[in-house]
């Protein structure tokens, strides 16, 4: 299998979770949630923001992020990928 293959036959929706570093804003929302869901927005602009799933953690410190895209392709999806691990709040996206 070379690199451009994959298992996957597009399009496919696709669900990412992100885990990072809880930022409460001053109106009561959640920042985190709000900067991983324009990120996906950037890379899959037909994604509904009203379907996140989030959870925090027990602790309140980190939250859990589940965004489901309709995946268009692997190269779609790697960038996607890039972009959110390379942000400073995220600790593990899956």
């Amino acid at each position: 299998m070379s690199n451009e293959e994959t298992l996957l036959r597009f399009p496919t929706d696709f669900p990412i979770k992100i885990m990072g570093e809880r930022r409460l804003s001053p109106d009561g929302g959640d920042d985190f949630a709000q900067a991983m869901v324009e990120l996906v927005l950037r890379h899959a602009p037909d994604f509904k923001a009203e379907t996140v799933e989030m959870r925090a953690s027990s602790s309140g410190n980190y939250l859990s992020v589940t965004c489901v895209v309709r995946a268009t392709s692997k190269a779609q999806l790697d960038a996607l990928y890039r972009e959110i691990t390379a942000h400073p709040w995220v600790k593990m996206a899956l």
